[in-house]
């Protein structure tokens, strides 16, 4: 895969085609180049071109966290005993490796890391808590904010 920032920039056309595709990335080729008013054959070379230059990432299901039981949404802040390279690196490597992170952002601010973990109940946290998050390397402090409700929640990037 390409780097997508060494492609030239997106046009109106590209950007209506990534608009529908986060909407809908089950759409047929017939569906999409209707959608966007683009012949079949054009609208299908887009695609491959935006896939290619790494625009389009990947196409997933979006599943529905209370039909598999992952019913509960912890945010934990994370600092660090130190900011040096080794450090870092090795936090991160960690931390992707437990499967019930979904994102791990490095911070400004008060926390290094903030994570967003997913879990059945406030037990299941326990847990990935007491087996996971406590044996991060370099880990100097936790703090963990329960999501009472997910108000709004979207995989849709604004273009």
């Amino acid at each position: 895969m390409q780097d997508f920032r060494d492609q030239p920039t997106l046009d109106d056309m590209d950007l209506a085609i990534l608009r529908a595709l986060q909407r809908n990335g089950r759409m047929t080729n017939a569906e999409l180049s209707d959608k966007v008013h683009l012949s079949p054959s054009a609208c299908h070379r887009r695609v491959q071109r935006l896939e290619q230059s790494g625009a389009i990432r990947n196409y997933v299901a979006l599943l529905n966290p209370r039909a598999v039981s992952l019913v509960t949404t912890v945010f934990v802040e994370i600092r660090l005993s130190g900011q040096a390279d080794e450090i870092l690196d090795a936090f991160e490597k960690a931390v992707a490796r437990v499967p019930d992170v979904l994102e791990c952002h490095l911070m400004a601010g008060t926390a290094d890391y903030l994570l967003k973990v997913v879990a059945r109940d406030s037990e299941d946290f326990a847990r990935i808590h007491r087996q996971h998050l406590a044996r991060l390397p370099g880990v100097a402090q936790m703090q963990s904010s329960f999501a009472l409700k997910t108000v709004f929640k979207t995989t849709a990037l604004p273009l």
